[in-house]
């Protein structure tokens, strides 16, 4: 276990308030050919689930212990079932000690709703499997465990989450849905071939890079505003400005400042290239789908322009706030990078820990301050895929599962989703 991981596992905990449950489910066999669309095995933490009350990691599973204090329990960031139907839960559970009028609960909840009780018992060993119902399928799913009882000596142990579906395949050779052109594989560059245009923007000093061919086959571009960091330009950041922009993403970086105004005149300026017609970019630009982002004090510079209304998402990396209010200009999901090495991980993590919108967190081994853009390049594309180009199904490949695409790179904490 990295220096990290106990860090970012108490960062990504929150307060969860039990709820008044419905009726259980009967236990069902699970079915014999699904596909596995979120599995937690607890074997190196609690993983996903954000954790109530005396909840520890014992021997690979969660146990949860009871309290005069408060109940525990331990809940799990939301899972999406866009896709799947005749989905099944299953886990192994084991209760110790309860007495009468005690139980613990297993219960999930749909797009935030209430929650709904699959099981509530005194008893209870071994392995448990439930069929939901048909109203879930498409939707965000999450699980809670509970734990209703007094003493230290009464538990829950939990382990082998998994759920299951049918009806999707996990690894796409043709993605769906998107307004882009699909890939296969991130890491690479995009079908489009890329030009650079060092004197563009409102000052003539900044890089346009873009799709050579912008608009073909009636294609809307989405935009992407990069700031540098200090001491930097984007010549720094050409291999990565290029990567973006082969994707489809029409992206623009000019020398960085600690103030984003810059970034809002950028946009500016690209709204009347859209409209102008002598433009190489002339009603080529998907105005509805922008992202601010940076690097260091480029990032310093998305916090302070993050309420931004033509904004979609930001992208903070290696560039923390120096007081632990940039989050508070928040308006939509954001993606942090750190890295293991990087002395501003601190304060990302701080930006975490005060982040209120839906957040994606990867402090990156093996990785520097300079060096955490280049490293989380392929993270960024993804991102940049899902959160402008609108597909969905990296929702959880990518991000938002367990064993996502990029969760070996580096120790990962989301919430709010």
């Amino acid at each position: 276990m990295s220096r990290t991981s106990g860090r970012l596992r108490s960062l990504g905990a929150v307060s969860i308030s039990l709820v008044a449950l419905g009726a259980a489910f009967a236990v069902m066999p699970p079915a014999s050919a699904a596909t596995s669309i979120y599995s937690e095995t607890f074997a190196s933490g609690l993983g996903t689930f954000t954790a109530s009350g005396s909840v520890a990691n014992s021997a690979g599973a969660a146990r949860l212990a009871a309290s005069l204090v408060s109940d525990p329990s331990i809940t799990s960031a939301p899972i999406s079932l866009t896709g799947y139907s005749n989905v099944t839960v299953s886990y192994t559970r084991s209760a110790s000690g309860l007495d009468l009028g005690e139980s613990f609960t297993v219960g999930y909840s749909v797009a935030g709703g209430s929650f709904t009780t699959l099981e509530a018992a005194r008893t209870a060993t071994g392995a448990a499997s439930f069929n939901l119902p048909a109203s879930v399928n498409g939707r965000d799913l999450r699980l809670r465990f509970s734990l209703d009882a007094s003493s230290i000596l009464e538990t829950l142990t939990v382990d082998n989450v998994l759920v299951q579906g049918d009806g999707a395949d996990p690894n796409p050779t043709d993605p769906p849905g998107g307004s882009l052109p699909p890939v296969s594989d991130v890491t690479r560059p995009g079908p489009y071939a890329v030009t650079i245009d060092q004197t563009a923007g409102p000052g003539n000093d900044g890089w346009l890079v873009y799709p050579t061919n912008a608009g073909q086959n009636g294609v809307n571009h989405p935009v992407f505003v990069w700031g540098p960091g200090a001491g930097s330009d984007p010549a720094a950041y050409e291999d990565m400005l290029r990567q973006w922009a082969s994707h489809g993403f029409v992206v623009y970086s000019e020398v960085s400042s600690s103030s984003g105004d810059y970034m809002v005149d950028a946009l500016d300026w690209l709204e009347d290239e859209n409209a102008r017609s002598s433009s190489p970019l002339y009603q080529d630009l998907d105005l509805s789908e922008v992202a601010f982002g940076g690097h260091s004090r480029g990032s310093i510079g998305t916090f302070d322009v993050a309420n931004e209304p033509r904004l979609e998402t930001t992208i903070h990396v290696a560039g923390g706030s120096f007081d632990g209010n940039g989050p508070s200009n928040l308006r939509n999901p954001a993606l942090y990078i750190g890295g293991d090495e990087d002395f501003a991980t601190p304060n990302v993590e701080r930006d975490y820990t005060n982040t209120s919108v839906p957040v994606w967190f990867n402090i990156l081994d093996n990785t520097d301050h300079i060096m955490a853009t280049r490293n989380a390049q392929h993270i960024i594309t993804a991102w940049l895929r899902w959160q402008l180009a609108d597909e969905e199904f990296r929702r959880t490949e990518n991000f938002l599962r367990s064993n996502c695409t990029f969760c070996n790179l580096g120790e990962v904490a989301y919430k709010n989703w």
